[in-house]
């Protein structure tokens, strides 16, 4: 059995059909599928160990918070945070980024201070800091994008000022594609400002290995469902010294040391940042998406998703009327294209009644939407349960679809 074969096997989803066709799903910057062993944990937990964590000390319990906590174990190697209780648990991306923008936003800022971000950034990486600002009085400033799609560096000695308190971008963005130099940029801020840095890692999580020691980055975010995960898990890193000092997000159980009416104190890391109840199964259920990915190795993933996204864009820009957009430097396995004179809403309907699954739309980046002259943009991204029919399929349906609607 080769890699593929067995890697199809792992995923239940590969084997379902779509309009009665074979499914290629080419949509994983969207959300990426489950290998069994991520399901059978959910079910696992639901059907056999269901009960709470932290809380209670019969065996049950004890059992099922090891089994929660191994996950944070996990993702601190993972990310060789110096600190296991530097990972924090929440929702995903976009309410780590909440968290950050009323426990740090509120925290430091102040009228007139800045928040830099780039053109490429999804909108919760853009709305919650707007949201901070209104309540601070902060201006926010746009690190803008060049031609080809890149972030212009050479703009950053312009924008960078000591106003800039907090600088938010993501390492891959979800709509070209681009893979942004991350240390660099770090490293770039850390010399010539005193302000925060947040990377959004939603889509570099599934990319690249990630060392936030090495890269020295302030906090990082990432969405569980981005990497073969369940829904309704997300991380937050945060360096230990930063997140004692702000204040925590989100009031109720767990997150409290001691509660009067009168007053209320904290509990220690990392749960005063992990209020309520949690996704325990999902958090569960993480775990094993590491330890999947892991049994593959991220470089062997990166090698063969290149190579089959190489062709990809070979075979994609021989066919009349596609317009390919952006061009970046180094590119992960997405790609945003238009079609002339053809809408991309009825180009998906269309190949999905060939099985194939592709994104269209603004993929939650308006703002970058309009430097790049479009509305909204059809959208490929591979994954390692892709193979080569994949990519024919797609291009024979593209090719169809083109001559029923042009």
């Amino acid at each position: 059995m080769s890699l593929f074969e067995k890697i199809y096997q792992d995923f239940p989803m590969l084997q379902t059909k779509m309009n009665d066709k074979r499914l290629v799903y080419l949509d994983s910057a969207a959300t990426t599928l489950k290998p069994k062993s991520v399901s059978e944990a959910i079910t696992k937990y639901y059907e056999n160990t269901t009960c709470n964590v932290h809380r209670s000390i019969h065996s049950l319990s004890e059992k099922t918070t090891i089994a929660y906590e191994k996950t944070r174990d996990t993702i601190h190697h993972a990310l060789n945070s110096k600190h296991r209780e530097e990972i924090i648990f929440t929702k995903g991306t976009t309410e780590s980024l909440n968290l950050l923008a009323r426990s740090l936003g509120d925290f430091v800022l102040k009228k007139d201070d800045e928040i830099l971000l780039t053109e490429l950034e999804h909108h919760s990486n853009i709305v919650p800091w707007q949201l901070c600002a209104e309540r601070t009085g902060a201006k926010i400033k746009v690190l803008p994008i060049d031609d080809n799609g890149d972030l212009d560096l050479s703009k950053l000695d312009v924008l960078l000022s000591e106003k800039t308190k907090i600088f938010s971008f993501s390492g891959v963005s979800n709509t070209l594609g681009t893979i942004n130099p991350v240390k660099e940029i770090l490293s770039i801020i850390k010399n010539k400002s005193s302000a925060y840095t947040i990377l959004d890692a939603a889509q570099m999580i599934s990319q690249r290995d990630i060392d936030v020691q090495d890269l020295d980055v302030d906090f990082l975010v990432f969405s569980g469902h981005k990497y073969y995960g369940p829904t309704g898990v997300g991380i937050l890193y945060g360096k230990k010294d930063l997140l004692e000092m702000i204040p925590p997000f989100h009031g109720g159980g767990d997150m409290i040391d001691k509660v009067t009416f009168e007053k209320t104190t904290y509990n220690d890391l990392p749960f005063k940042f992990e209020a309520g109840t949690p996704s325990i199964a999902s958090v569960i259920g993480l775990n094993h998406a590491f330890e999947y990915v892991k049994s593959l190795g991220k470089q062997n993933i990166q090698e063969y998703t290149s190579s089959l996204f190489k062709d990809l864009k070979s075979k994609l820009s021989e066919i009349e009327g596609i317009k390919i957009l952006g061009n970046p430097k180094k590119q992960a396995p997405i790609i945003s294209f238009v079609f002339d004179k053809v809408s991309n809403q009825d180009l998906a309907t269309l190949i999905s009644m060939d099985g194939v699954a592709i994104r269209t739309g603004h993929h939650c980046t308006q703002p970058l939407m309009n430097v790049l002259g479009v509305s909204s943009t059809a959208r490929i991204a591979l994954s390692f349960y892709n193979n080569q029919e994949d990519i024919n399929i797609l291009v024979n349906s593209l090719k169809k679809a083109k001559e029923m609607l042009s």
